[in-house]
């Protein structure tokens, strides 16, 4: 006696095989889903991170607030109008140093160096990094940065509140 088989018909998977076939369009709807809310969590991401680097109006009120300071103390001869003037132009020099190393990244050029920016930070010319940062979103985000840079406005204001103390400051009257 001859055991025959049955004949394959021209669907030689397996169960499994079939069922893994059947749920890939369920799988691919799966991993549209996913690729579209991993981008939707990036978009979120780089949003908050330019929240974070300080796109609100508390810094550049700070920055308004310590020149109104600065030029009311000078006016009620608490403060030499040599300080405020040296900060409101330090302020300005800073201000055009980050524009031009903003359009130098844009155009792939030769870049300002960073030990540059702080130095005119440290001198007094925070403010008009700070409005910088904001205003042109340059150099907001680099968090190593970002620390050095508010180290030296502490060091700055420190050494200003030393000379006030002191009267330091009268020299430059």
């Amino acid at each position: 006696m001859t055991n025959k088989k049955p004949a394959k018909t021209g669907n030689s998977a397996s169960p499994q095989t079939n069922r893994a076939q059947k749920s890939r369009p369920q799988n691919n709807r799966a991993l549209n889903s996913r690729t579209l809310n991993n981008r939707a969590q990036s978009s979120h991401t780089q949003k908050s991170n330019a929240a974070a680097s300080g796109s609100s109006l508390m810094p550049l009120l700070l920055v308004m607030i310590f020149l109104a300071g600065l030029i009311g103390a000078a006016q009620q001869h608490m403060l030499p109008y040599g300080i405020a003037g040296m900060y409101l132009t330090l302020s300005l020099l800073t201000f055009i140093a980050y524009a031009i190393d903003k359009s130098a990244a844009k155009r792939g050029k030769w870049r300002t160096k960073e030990s540059t920016l702080h130095l005119l930070a440290l001198m007094g010319g925070w403010p008009g990094a700070l409005f910088a940062q904001n205003v042109l979103r340059h150099k907001s985000v680099k968090a190593s940065f970002r620390n050095v840079f508010w180290l030296t406005v502490v060091a700055n204001l420190a050494v200003l509140g030393y000379g006030i103390k002191t009267g330091a400051v009268d020299m430059f009257i």
